[in-house]
């Protein structure tokens, strides 16, 4: 018999995010904070370049219009269990 032990495992979760550099396959929800505008908040990104992150995690750098492509599931998804618990949210998050 052996006295060898076996030692837990220890993960460490990836936390350095790269933001998407090419062309978008779908448009996301920017997290804001209470008060923030989130068409602001995409306006001054765009201008300086700086990365967003949206409900879902994704973190990119916003460079067109994203009325051109379908809403991403996870971050619909995401806003409607937002929306059922503060009524202060509108049906769809054009703000």
């Amino acid at each position: 018999m052996s006295d060898l032990q076996t030692l837990p495992a220890e993960t460490i979760p990836e936390t350095e995010q790269i933001p998407q550099t090419g062309e978008p396959q779908v448009a996301h929800i920017v997290k804001v904070e209470p008060g923030e505008s989130a068409a602001a908040k995409v306006l001054e990104a765009r201008i300086e370049g700086t990365p967003l992150e949206a409900l879902c995690g994704h973190i990119w750098v916003p460079s067109r219009d994203p009325k051109q492509l379908p809403v991403c599931e996870q971050c619909k998804e995401i806003y409607e269990m937002f929306k059922i618990f503060n009524d202060g949210l509108r049906d769809t998050p054009n703000d």
